[in-house]
């Protein structure tokens, strides 16, 4: 059995932007050796999420836009009234997300379908420097 560990740091613009994660993923797969198993890809972080979608800018823009239905920006938030940032739709947003996905590792590949790649979605207000946690368990 096999474990590897990777932190990948990236910067976002902020509330809306999407990162492809996928090469640091087959990367990191590929560094390790690991043939078969299981991936997980984790933000640090209360106010980022981690998913998979089809990474080109309409829908990013269709997320960032139903996200807005949802947990509109400026809505009132307790965690404003409490903390005074402004970003409880940042907290409210990534925790519907939430921080981490599982992958399969098959033949030494994550199991991505053709239009699928694994991103991180910002959600909080600005520019943040992110660190994400990429972890392999197999063989």
């Amino acid at each position: 059995m096999t474990t590897s560990n990777r932190t990948v740091e990236l910067e976002t613009r902020g509330q809306g932007d999407v990162r492809d994660l996928t090469a640091a993923l087959s990367g990191a797969i590929r560094d390790a050796g690991v043939k078969n198993g299981l991936a997980t890809i984790f933000v640090v972080g209360s106010t980022a999420g981690i998913t998979t979608l089809e990474f080109e800018p309409g829908v990013a823009a269709d997320l960032d836009r139903a996200y807005e239905r949802i947990a509109a920006r400026r809505a009132e938030y307790q965690h404003h009234l409490r903390w005074g940032d402004g970003n409880g739709s940042s907290h409210v947003r990534a925790a519907m997300l939430g921080p981490s996905l599982t992958v399969p590792i098959v033949d030494g590949r994550p199991t991505l379908g053709t239009w699928q790649q694994a991103v991180l979605v910002e959600f909080d207000t600005g520019p943040r420097r992110r660190a994400i946690v990429i972890q392999l368990l197999g063989e």
